[in-house]
């Protein structure tokens, strides 16, 4: 009995810890975003990002566009790329993301980005402790909400042209529910994998690093979604 017991506390100290890791880089990504967004929306650097005429720089376009780039490299280049590869890769991700991030604050008033963030990062937590602490198979959810993501995307590029203020008040309801959902069902999904996965490992090192990224892509669509929703514009 002992030794059920020891195994079973070895195997949760084990899952707690690779999933805490998980969280702290995942955090740290974020922090890294926020200060590149908050710098960037300065005057005296928002011209590197948006030209006179109001339109984006080059390196406006690069922080918008290769982030999906980035993205890619990553979970394709997973099994050729080191540890350390992908750990850069996900930092620079961040970084751009949070430069992209920066035009939010020509679009929104301060306050709404600051209350909408407050509202995101608590929906976040609770749902990501009923992911970990939930007794439910989760995992039948993640083809749905997969499909609810390509939907969303696919909706999006329709309304570009469409240019329909229903359509897109539609898409942030369905999206602030798809990634509420996303977040539950990747906290689990991480929780299985850190109760199976070697410690210590290079592999281990990617596992926790895709987990973190894939955590900051949750929150980071969650929180655009609700303040398309409850923003106020300038």
């Amino acid at each position: 009995m002992n030794l059920k017991n020891n195994n079973y506390t070895l195997s949760k100290t084990k899952t707690n810890t690779f999933v805490a890791n998980v969280f702290s880089l995942m955090f740290t990504a974020l922090i890294i975003s926020g200060i590149a967004a908050v710098w960037f929306a300065t005057e005296s650097m928002k011209t590197f990002i948006i030209d006179m005429e109001g339109g984006l720089t080059t390196l406006g376009w690069i922080s918008i566009l290769s982030p999906v780039g980035l993205v890619l490299l990553m979970g394709l280049g997973f099994q050729k790329y080191s540890a350390q590869f992908l750990l850069g890769i996900f930092l620079l991700y961040s970084t751009l993301t949070g430069i992209s991030l920066s035009t939010i604050f020509s679009i929104y008033s301060t306050g709404s980005i600051a209350s909408t963030f407050f509202i995101s990062a608590l929906t976040f937590g609770v749902m990501a402790l009923t992911g970990y602490t939930t007794k439910t198979d989760l995992t039948k959810l993640g083809s749905l909400l997969i499909m609810g993501v390509i939907g969303i995307v696919i909706a999006s590029i329709i309304n570009m042209f469409l240019g329909s203020s229903l359509m897109h008040y539609i898409i942030s309801i369905i999206g602030v529910l798809v990634f509420t959902g996303l977040t539950a069902y990747d906290v689990q999904k991480i929780k299985n994998i850190g109760n199976q996965i070697e410690q210590g490992t290079e592999n281990s090192q990617k596992m926790m690093i895709m987990g973190a990224l894939t955590l900051y892509l949750d929150f980071i669509n969650l929180f655009l979604m609700m303040l398309r929703l409850f923003g106020n514009r300038d």
